[in-house]
């Protein structure tokens, strides 16, 4: 799940660069060929998918890394490309003979051609006074679109490109002026940003474009990589909460951090991109579209207490939507802000009483330090969860509900015993290691903390442990998944220091590799297809765009041999055919329901939408729709501890949760569950 967070956070997208003034070549290091060669050694011994480095995989290389240099397709002519299949069948072979120079050759072809499209914008097109009457369209996903044959047809990629962000600024209340010292400001940081750029980022970058070849979540780290991404982590957990990376010119939201105050404020979300940040209530927005993302860290972080204010781009409308500001209170974010929190709905249906628990659960997370230090009342999910559990029970609670919408994951430990606190014994997940050895992750507890009716709550963001947990609780029939299907994070990854196998003097880089995959104890891998829900709710977020199966070189899912396992035998398939005909029905007759339906739907077409109009009337009204389609109702319910709500179902804003809780209820009524 984190591969993107690795690589584009810190080597970033090439084509939030321009090319030096002067044309200096860039070479390699002596000791990147070996680098390079011990780095496929150590793949081709210790990756999960036992892959030779040979001809097949040195093509998806070169195309890989031409990707990482030229994503959208708007550098690069078709005859360089042409000219760069003398590489395909040879990196191979190239890269075992310590031979990296196809980097810098290719880069020098990127930075060529990078240099000759900057001067067109700076030089002619910022300065252009578009016509926006014309009904023409620019298409920001290039992804499978070919490579423009002439420099003439790049040319008009750029014209577009430019003419569609001088349109946005216009709709945004700029006058031409400031619309032409924003494009102009924009565009030369970029050529500037391209000095800082050296041997050893080309190098990071091509050894990218290898690993990612094996899969999305292999990564190599370059000493000064390595130490930013360090650093990062360290400090993940102050400013707003929110963790960030680079998509073609633009800074994503990659993350963000439960408990933090991004996540507390809600409006944030995965995807969404930042195109400027503001100090305080009336400091003046600056422009981050184009700049590294670690300089677009360094103006939201800041001390704790203070004001920042983002400009963004919410997915949800796509990038022909308005932008929003989203102001936020820094502050460092701490493990209680993270844990476990529950609530209690008591409400009537058909005259009968019924009360329900709901336990939000943001992550799987265990302080590592206080265990450490042998403090007895170290925090961990599976601790708090059981003490909220407890405290459920005395609240007289019919039935309980885990909210893990947008868990992302976390302690492999935690998610093995939190299952345990639902099912009697038995194993929860298998580990395979590239070498084939399966063990085994068991709840030795026999105890049961909760055996009443139970439901599992996941959207598009569950991922990783979040999965482990969710598929447990679906093999073991011990409760009902309900809503989208999950992320599809279902991989191992483990540090290699490349100085175990280079000794030299002067600084190696690391590599993160993925060598284990996770099964369900049925059998079924969590990788790529994630957790498919018992009963489904219509989602937003493709699979294609959002999720383990977007990267094209993830792992594929497979099943091996089931594991020695119990089923509760509490919900059966009749249960789920019941179940699924209820939320059919209310499909059908309710208002809201109906509703929320639509809106997802509204709201998936419009992020899949990356075809924006150039003609200001046309682009008002996509911007009207998009804002239309914003979803009313939240994706996850922010619940303070202890909160009860006596109302009516009816009343709950969160419409994703309220279907579930009906659909518990009725596990409650039938007595099926």
């Amino acid at each position: 799940m984190y591969k993107h967070l690795l690589v584009l956070l810190l080597f970033l997208s090439f084509t939030s660069f321009a090319a030096p003034a002067d044309t200096t070549t860039l070479t390699p290091a002596a000791i990147y060929g070996k680098e390079a060669h011990e780095a496929v050694n150590l793949l081709q011994r210790f990756h999960y998918r036992k892959t030779t480095f040979s001809d097949s995989l040195s093509s998806v290389f070169l195309n890989a890394y031409l990707e990482s240099l030229d994503p959208g397709k708007s550098y690069f002519l078709e005859a360089d490309i042409a000219a760069f299949e003398l590489y395909r069948y040879r990196l191979d072979n190239l890269t075992m003979l310590e031979n990296v120079e196809p980097a810098y050759k290719i880069f020098s072809v990127f930075r060529k051609r990078f240099m000759r499209q900057m001067d067109y914008v700076l030089n002619e097109l910022v300065k252009t006074s578009f016509d926006y009457t014309a009904d023409d369209y620019y298409d920001a996903d290039r992804d499978k679109m070919p490579w423009p044959k002439t420099q003439a047809e790049a040319d008009g990629i750029w014209y577009n490109n430019i003419k569609s962000q001088a349109l946005s600024l216009k709709l945004s209340g700029k006058k031409p002026e400031e619309i032409e010292s924003t494009l102009r400001t924009r565009y030369e940081r970029f050529k500037k940003s391209v000095v800082q750029y050296n041997s050893e980022d080309v190098f990071s970058a091509y050894m990218n474009a290898l690993t990612e070849s094996f899969d999305p979540h292999t990564n190599y780290l370059s000493p000064k990589a390595s130490d930013l991404f360090k650093q990062s982590m360290s400090l993940s957990l102050e400013g707003i909460g929110a963790r960030l990376q680079t998509e073609n010119d633009y800074t994503k939201i990659y993350e963000v951090v439960p408990g933090g105050p991004a996540d507390k404020d809600g409006r944030l979300k995965p995807n969404d991109l930042v195109i400027g940040v503001a100090q305080g209530d009336d400091g003046e927005l600056v422009d981050v579209i184009g700049w590294r993302v670690d300089d677009v860290v360094k103006l939201i972080k800041g001390p704790k207490g203070t004001i920042v204010r983002l400009q963004i781009l919410p997915a949800v409308t796509g990038v022909s939507g308005p932008s929003e500001i989203i102001r936020l209170v820094r502050d460092k974010i701490k493990l209680e802000d993270q844990a476990a929190k529950k609530e209690v709905v008591h409400y009537r249906e058909n005259g009968k009483d019924i009360t329900l628990g709901i336990i939000k659960l943001p992550s799987f997370y265990m302080d590592f330090d206080a265990y450490h230090r042998g403090d007895p009342n170290y925090r961990s999910t599976t601790r708090d969860v059981k003490k909220l559990i407890e405290e459920l029970r005395a609240q007289k609670v019919s039935a309980i509900a885990i909210d893990l919408r947008n868990n992302g994951g976390g302690s492999l430990t935690e998610a093995i015993d939190l299952t345990g606190l639902f099912i009697n014994q038995g194993p929860v997940v298998q580990v395979k290691s590239s070498d084939n050895r399966i063990e085994y992750g068991v709840d030795e507890d026999p105890g049961v903390t909760w055996d009443g009716p139970l439901m599992v709550l996941t959207n598009r963001f569950s991922a990783s442990a979040s999965e482990i947990f969710a598929g447990a609780i679906q093999d073991y029939k011990r409760g009902v998944i309900f809503g989208e299907s999950t992320f599809g994070k279902g991989t191992v990854q483990q540090i290699f220091d490349l100085k175990r196998v280079i000794r030299s003097g002067e600084p190696v880089g690391e590599l993160k590799i993925t060598y284990q995959k996770f099964y369900r104890v049925s059998g079924s891998s969590t990788q790529n297809k994630g957790v498919t829900p018992d009963v489904v709710l219509p989602g937003a977020y493709d699979a294609e765009k959002f999720g383990e199966s977007a990267s094209k070189s993830a792992l594929p899912w497979d099943k091996i041999n089931s594991a020695a396992f119990v089923s509760t035998g509490k919900i059966s398939d009749k249960t789920i055919s019941q179940l699924n005909q209820t939320f059919r029905e209310r499909l059908k007759n309710d208002p809201a329901l109906k509703n929320y339906v639509e809106e997802t739907n509204e709201l998936r077409e419009s992020i899949n939408q990356t075809r924006v109009s150039l003609n200001e009337a046309k682009r008002k009204a996509e911007a009207a729709a998009a804002e239309k389609n914003k979803p009313t109702n939240p994706t996850g319910a922010n619940l303070k501890s202890g909160e009860i709500h006596s109302d009516e179902l009816s009343a709950m804003k969160d419409e994703f949760l309220r279907e579930g809780l009906l659909l518990l209820t009725q596990l409650v009524n039938r007595k099926i569950g």
